[in-house]
């Protein structure tokens, strides 16, 4: 009988419980910022919408979101917010930022509803992210020796630092992250390594750590042993070499930091680190970067007429070796709207690889693929970038628009499509190796031929004064 009325007890609470407290399960009548809108908040945005992080903003707290909660509403309707250009269907990407339909409306009832907090102890955890590194502590910390100051205005300014590593052995590098200090004013940065010392001399010669100049490593003439490390750009993430892959550091190296700022209106002071992450052991794929067109579209006689609204260039590539694509990325500048690539197989099938509909100069990403696609030998890659020089562009850095080439200003345009290809077959690697040289040397010719080398190295001598 005891046990019967203590069964009785334990049914009348659980019911008196459900029904002064209603479960998450329960349908409500509206959503609500605890059990609704932080779980999709934590999940795709704080990632840059916290303290310290590139986000202007934080998005963690009730206060911190109902405040902003109409604009924020408006953000992820328009699919501005969380960024991300990738077309769905066209690549499946690792850590994609996209609200489906259904968060997207929750997010509109919850503001059109009054922006209500719920229960908080229904609240998620906040997610716990790395204290200063996105890829946890690294193996290696470089800093700028000295902070260099940046003025208000005036041009584009390309500036490489150099960092000594320090490194009594050689190591391979698996990834490398860059904390940007000016984040504002840091546009994209490359890396490199080279030779200990091999730039001693012009390092500081203007009375400011560095010195100028925006020539990738790989083409300044008669420099040896050095080779590159990849690179950053405004928006982006890690740059994270493929799992079995890394890139020879040799010892005694220094490290090359070039970084391209956009004066912001005020000074800024860049005091840049960079982190090093080592694999274990040395590499078992060969890799090889192919870009479509080559050198950012430094051949591609990029000339775009003011008011033109559909300008557009293209290139295309028959893959002489087989290989595995592991990720992709784009550039282009303000002008840039569309970007497209498809691969075509020997049998005529088509693999889409990218389409960006909607081009953001401030979003630029390394994209990597979920399931990298492996393309057969012959495989051709298409790719297609198109331009908006019109009025209607609300990015066109003129107005009225002007004509637009080539060059190293934000205001001047680039455009290529690259892709991080793994060479399947070691026998195929000389072939292809030859053929992505030969681009680039025709790539040259062509700059050369149609002006558009002139004008880049006056840019250089105006950008970057000795």
């Amino acid at each position: 009988m005891q046990s019967r009325n203590n069964s009785l007890r334990l049914a009348l609470a659980a019911a008196f419980a459900l029904n002064a407290t209603p479960s998450p399960a329960q349908p409500r009548s509206q959503p609500t910022f605890s059990e609704d809108i932080a779980p999709i908040l934590y999940e795709h945005c704080v990632e840059c919408h916290r303290q310290g992080e590139i986000g202007p903003f934080p998005l963690v707290a009730y206060a911190e979101v109902s405040r902003r909660g109409r604009r924020i509403a408006d953000a992820v309707s328009s699919r501005v917010m969380p960024p991300w250009q990738p077309t769905p269907g066209y690549g499946d990407f690792i850590g994609e930022r996209t609200l489906t339909d259904a968060e997207i409306g929750l997010i509109r009832e919850w503001v059109d509803g009054g922006m209500p907090l719920g229960e908080p102890a229904w609240m998620p955890a906040v997610p716990d992210f790395p204290e200063n590194w996105p890829l946890g502590e690294p193996d290696l910390v470089l800093e700028m020796p000295a902070a260099f100051e940046l003025p208000a205005d005036g041009h584009d300014i390309y500036r490489n630092f150099v960092l000594p590593t320090g490194l009594d052995e050689q190591k391979w590098v698996r990834a490398v992250a860059l904390r940007p200090r000016a984040r504002a004013a840091a546009h994209h940065a490359l890396f490199a390594y080279v030779e200990q010392g091999a730039f001693a001399a012009r390092d500081g010669t203007d009375g400011q750590p560095g010195f100028g100049g925006s020539m990738a490593v790989g083409f300044v003439p008669g420099l040896q042993n050095s080779g590159s490390l990849g690179g950053w750009a405004v928006g982006g993430r890690a740059m994270v070499f493929p799992e079995g892959s890394a890139v020879s550091l040799p010892a005694g190296s220094d490290f090359l930091l070039q970084m391209h700022f956009h004066p912001t209106g005020s000074p800024e002071r860049e005091r840049a680190q960079v982190g090093l992450y080592f694999a274990d052991e040395a590499p078992r794929k060969a890799m090889a970067s192919l870009e479509l067109p080559a050198l950012f579209g430094f051949g591609a006689g990029i000339d775009i007429p003011a008011g033109e609204a559909r300008y557009r260039i293209s290139d295309s590539f028959t893959l002489p070796a087989e290989v595995v694509v592991h990720s992709v990325w784009g550039h282009a500048h303000y002008l840039g709207r569309e970007m497209k690539v498809d691969a075509t197989l020997p049998d005529g099938a088509i693999v889409p690889l990218l389409w960006i509909q909607s081009w953001d100069f401030n979003w630029q990403e390394i994209y990597r693929y979920a399931d990298p696609p492996r393309l057969p030998k012959g495989t051709r890659i298409d790719a297609a970038i198109t331009y908006d020089n019109s009025r209607d562009n609300p990015r066109n850095p003129h107005d009225p628009p002007q004509r637009v080439r080539w060059g190293l200003e934000s205001t001047d345009e680039m455009g290529t499509v690259g892709f991080l290809l793994e060479i399947a077959q070691p026998d195929e690697e000389a072939l292809l190796r030859q053929m992505l040289t030969e681009r680039t040397q025709a790539a040259i010719r062509r700059a050369a031929e149609d002006g558009t080398l002139q004008r880049y190295l006056g840019q250089q001598r105006l950008l970057n004064p000795r």
